[in-house]
C-alpha cells in the first residue's frame, strides 16, 4: 500500500488537527480532555482513546456510557467555573474524522451568539499566561 492509503491505525493516535488546535487538560478513563485554543469561549474537546472510532455508534455500550459520564464531568466543570448561559455539546467531525465531542460554554454576549461557534469569528489563541490559568482552573474543578 502507498503511504497515502487510508490505513486504519492499530493504536490510538490523536488526529494532527486536534493536536494542533487543542491543549491537554486531563486524561479521563476513556478520553483525553483537551482545551480548544480559542479564548473566545471556554471550549473543551473529549477524544476517546480508541483507534478506529469515527462515530458514536463505533463505541460499545460500556464505552458510550463512559463517554457520557466524561461529557458530564466536562460539562459540570465548565458550568461550575464559568457559569455560562448555555452549554453546547456536539460531535460533528466533518473535517476531523476521529471521534471527538465538543463541550462549549456559551454566553449571550459571546462573539457568535446565538449561532454555533464554527466559522463565525476567528479563533483567538490563548496567551501563554492565559492558557496556564485556564488549564489550572479546569484541573482544579475536575480534580476537586
Amino acid at each position: 500500500m502507498s503511504r497515502h492509503s487510508h490505513q486504519v491505525p492499530q493504536h490510538y493516535e490523536l488526529h494532527p488537527q486536534l493536536a494542533a488546535d487543542t491543549h491537554p487538560v486531563v486524561a479521563f478513563a476513556l478520553c483525553e480532555l483537551r482545551l480548544m485554543d480559542d479564548a473566545n469561549y471556554p471550549w473543551l474537546v473529549l477524544v476517546p482513546r480508541l483507534p478506529q472510532a469515527r462515530e458514536l455508534i463505533d463505541l460499545d455500550a460500556r464505552q458510550r456510557h463512559a463517554l457520557s459520564d466524561e461529557i458530564d464531568l466536562a460539562s459540570r466543570a465548565l458550568r461550575d467555573v464559568f457559569q455560562p448561559h448555555k452549554l453546547n455539546v456536539a460531535a460533528l467531525g466533518n473535517l476531523v474524522p476521529q471521534l471527538h465531542v465538543h463541550v462549549i460554554a456559551r454566553y449571550e454576549h459571546d462573539p457568535a451568539w446565538p449561532s454555533p461557534v464554527w466559522g463565525r469569528v476567528a479563533a483567538r489563541p490563548y496567551t501563554p499566561e492565559g492558557l496556564v490559568e485556564r488549564i489550572a482552573q479546569l484541573r482544579d474543578a475536575l480534580l476537586a
